[in-house]
C-alpha cells in the first residue's frame, strides 16, 4: 500500500470519525455534571428579603429580618389564595394573589406530541407541583422601612379591578401597609407571549419612603426535559449593554459566594439595556426592565433548596411624602418564535429587510433579542439561512418543500464558485492519458514525476485542488443548517408529506417492518435496531451519493475503489438518525450536484457514461493468475 492510499484511508477515518464524535459520541465523551434533581427543595419564601437577601440597590443596608415562611405552610397559603384567570390567543393559565405571582401558564398553541390529544406545554408551575418555575416581582425595603413594610411573595393581594386577564382586558392588584404607602399592581398581556407588570407605590405617609423594584424567575430544581446536548444551550441567557452571556446550570455552582445572601450570585449592572431570564430548548422565560434605565442583572443559585434565579434589580429610589414612582418590568413566557422575537426586537435584519420588514415606531426597541434564539458559533450563515427558510415556509406553507427550496437557492448561489470546480474536474480527467503517461516514464522518480505534473497542470490551467471546494463550501452550510433544524421550534412538529410528520426528527419508517407493510412496529428511535433498520430518507440519501459517485469510472486503484464503494453506505447509516428534514436537503443537494456535473461534463465534450459505470461496479473482477513459483 503507497503513501497515497494510507492518505485517504486515513483521512476517511477522521472525517467519519469527526462526524460520529460531533453528533453522536458528544455527550458520552464531554459528560455534563448537574445536581440531583430529586434533591430536596423549599418554598421561595419572600424573595424581596430571603431571596433578595439585601435591598436590589447594592450599596443599600440588607433588611432587619430575613424570615422564611415553612414549606407546608407557604405551600397551602398559596393554594387558597383567590387566582386571576390568563385567556389569550396563545395562553392559558392564572395568576396567584399570594405573591402576585406569574406561575401557572399553559400554551395554547404547542402540545408535547404529535398526538392532537397530547396536553398543552405546560411552562411556569406553582410551588406545590413538580418542578415549580414561576416569576415574581415586588420591592425590597431600604432604609426606614422594615421588612413588613413592603410585598413579600407571600402577601395576598387584593384585585381591584379586572376579571381575566387577556389583550384587551388588564388587572389590577393592591395593597397598603401600615406607613401609608400603597402598593398597585398593573398587569397586562399581549396576544403573544409578553407580559407587562407595572409596579406603583404612592406614599401618603409623613416620611421618606426608601425601596427598590425587582423582578425574580425562579426555577426549583432542573426541568424535566432537559435535552442536555451541547447543540442547544439551556440555562441562563443574559445580555448587558450589548454584552450577550450564557451559562449553563453546570456553571452555577461556581457562582461567587455572597454571604449576604446566603446564595451563590453574579451581577452585572446595566446603564442602558439587557434582559436575562432561563431559555429551555424552545421555550424562555425572560424578565426585560425598561430599556433605557440603569439595572443590574443578577445570577442566583441556592444550594440548600435548589433553586434557580434570574434577577432584574432596579436601583435605590427615594419617594418624599406625597410623591409617587413607578416602575415596568416585561415578562416574555412563551415560545421562541423567531418572527415573534424579532418583532419584539423591532430591528430587522438585513436579511428581513430584503423581505420588506420594517421596524414599528410604536413597538419599544429591545435590543439584541433575537440572540436568545441558540444560533451558534456559525450564527453569521445560521441566521440568514433561517431568515431565508422562514421566507420560503410562509411563501410555499410547507417547511420541507421550503428546505429543498432553500437548497436551490445555497446552490444558486455557489454555482459561480462550483462552476469552475466542476470544470477543473472535468479536465483533470482529460489529463489523465498524459498523466498515466508520465507515470510510466519515470517510474519510481516521484519527485521527478511531481514536477512534470505541475508543469503539466500550469501549462494545461488546471488547479488539482479546485475539486475540493465543493465539499469546504458544504461544510459550513451542512452545520448552520444542522442547528437551525435543530434548534428552532418552526421545524417543532413540521410535517413533510406522507409518514413525515416532524421534520426536526428522524425518519420513522423502517426497514424493520418494511416501511409499514408488516404487522409490527418499528424500532424505538435511539435504539441498536434503529439504528441498523433505516428509513425510505436515508435509504435514498445513500442511493443519491451513490448515483453522483457513477458520473466517473471507478478509480483504477483497487484500495481507492473499494474506499469510494462503501462511502455512501457508510453515511446513509451514520446520517440514518438525522433529522429528516436534513436528510431531505442532502438528498436535493446530492441531487442538484448530480445533475451540475452531469451537464457541465457534457459541455466540455465528456458524456458520463453512468450506466456503464454502474454494470463495471457490479461486474465479476477477473480472478488474479495463480502464482508462479521459480525452480532454483
Amino acid at each position: 500500500m503507497d503513501d497515497q492510499n494510507k492518505n485517504l484511508i486515513l483521512a476517511t477515518a477522521l472525517s467519519l470519525g469527526v462526524i460520529l464524535v460531533w453528533f453522536v459520541g458528544g455527550p458520552m465523551l464531554f459528560p455534563q455534571w448537574f445536581p440531583d434533581p430529586n434533591a430536596q427543595q423549599q418554598t421561595l419564601a419572600a424573595p424581596d428579603a430571603a431571596a433578595l437577601g439585601t435591598a436590589a440597590d447594592p450599596a443599600a443596608p440588607a433588611p432587619a429580618t430575613t424570615a422564611t415562611a415553612p414549606a407546608d405552610t407557604a405551600s397551602a397559603a398559596a393554594s387558597d389564595a383567590p387566582r386571576i384567570q390568563i385567556d389569550t390567543p396563545k395562553l392559558s393559565g392564572s395568576i396567584s394573589t399570594y405573591g402576585g405571582r406569574i406561575d401557572d401558564l399553559s400554551l395554547k398553541t404547542y402540545r408535547e406530541t404529535l398526538d392532537i390529544d397530547s396536553p398543552e406545554v405546560k411552562l411556569l408551575s406553582p410551588v406545590g407541583q413538580d418542578t415549580p418555575y414561576y416569576a415574581v416581582f415586588g420591592w425590597a425595603n431600604g432604609a426606614g422601612l422594615d421588612a413588613a413594610d413592603v410585598p413579600s411573595a407571600t402577601t395576598v393581594w387584593n384585585i381591584t379591578s379586572g376579571g381575566t386577564l387577556t389583550p384587551e382586558t388588564p388587572v389590577t392588584l393592591e395593597w397598603k401597609n401600615t406607613k401609608g404607602l400603597t402598593f398597585t399592581r398593573t398587569i397586562a398581556v399581549d396576544a403573544d407571549f409578553m407580559f407587562s407588570v407595572t409596579d406603583e407605590v404612592k406614599n401618603a405617609g409623613t416620611a421618606d419612603a426608601n425601596l427598590s423594584n425587582y423582578g425574580i424567575v425562579a426555577r426549583h430544581g432542573l426541568p424535566t426535559d432537559l435535552v442536555n446536548i451541547y447543540v442547544v444551550h439551556e440555562g441562563l441567557i443574559r445580555r448587558t449593554d450589548g454584552i450577550y452571556h450564557e451559562s449553563n446550570y453546570t456553571d452555577f455552582a461556581d457562582l461567587p459566594v455572597n454571604e449576604a445572601e446566603q446564595a451563590l450570585v453574579e451581577t452585572s449592572p446595566a446603564t442602558k439595556d439587557g434582559w436575562i431570564g432561563f431559555t429551555d430548548h424552545y421555550w424562555m422565560t425572560t424578565l426585560i426592565p425598561q430599556q433605557g434605565d440603569a439595572f443590574t442583572a443578577a445570577s442566583k443559585f441556592l444550594p440548600n433548596s435548589n433553586i434557580y434565579q434570574a434577577e432584574v434589580r432596579m436601583p435605590l429610589v427615594t419617594i418624599p411624602a406625597g410623591q409617587s414612582t413607578k416602575s415596568t418590568t416585561q415578562l416574555f413566557a412563551g415560545a421562541k418564535e423567531w418572527a415573534t422575537i424579532q418583532k419584539y426586537e423591532n430591528t430587522p435584519s438585513l436579511v428581513s429587510r430584503l423581505f420588506g420588514a420594517q421596524a414599528n415606531p410604536d413597538q419599544p426597541v429591545i435590543a439584541g433579542f433575537v440572540d436568545s434564539i441558540d444560533w451558534g458559533w456559525f450564527y453569521f450563515f445560521t441566521k440568514p439561512i433561517f431568515a431565508v427558510l422562514h421566507w420560503l415556509n410562509g411563501q410555499i406553507g410547507n417547511m420541507g418543500l421550503a428546505i429543498i427550496g432553500l437548497t436551490f437557492v445555497l446552490k444558486t448561489l455557489v454555482l459561480p464558485l462550483a462552476y469552475k470546480s466542476y470544470v477543473s474536474m472535468a479536465r483533470m480527467k482529460e489529463l489523465q492519458p498524459e498523466m498515466e503517461a508520465l507515470k510510466e516514464r519515470f517510474g519510481e522518480d516521484r519527485a521527478g514525476m511531481q514536477k512534470e505534473m505541475m508543469n503539466l497542470y500550469k501549462t494545461k490551467k488546471v488547479n488539482p485542488a479546485a475539486g475540493c471546494l465543493p465539499i469546504l463550501i458544504q461544510i459550513p452550510i451542512f452545520f448552520a443548517l444542522y442547528k437551525v433544524i435543530f434548534v428552532t421550534i418552526e421545524l417543532r412538529h413540521a410535517p413533510f408529506f406522507g409518514w413525515l410528520k416532524d421534520l426536526s426528527a428522524p425518519d420513522t419508517s423502517s426497514l424493520f417492518n418494511l416501511f409499514g407493510l408488516l404487522p409490527w412496529s418499528a424500532p424505538e428511535q435511539g435504539s441498536v435496531l434503529a439504528l441498523i433498520f433505516i428509513g425510505v430518507l436515508p435509504i435514498l440519501l445513500g442511493v443519491s451519493m451513490w448515483m453522483q459517485q457513477k458520473l466517473n469510472p471507478a478509480p483504477t486503484d483497487a484500495v481507492q475503489q473499494q474506499v469510494f464503494a462503501w462511502m455512501p453506505w457508510i453515511f446513509m447509516f451514520m446520517l440514518g438518525s438525522f433529522s429528516s428534514g436534513l436528510v431531505v436537503y442532502w438528498i436535493t443537494n446530492n441531487t442538484i450536484t448530480f445533475v451540475q456535473q452531469y451537464l457541465i461534463m457534457r459541455s466540455h465534450g465528456h458524456t458520463p457514461d453512468i450506466f456503464g459505470n454502474i454494470r463495471s461496479s457490479f461486474a465479476k473482477k477477473p480472478a488474479d493468475p495463480p502464482a508462479v513459483t521459480k525452480k532454483k
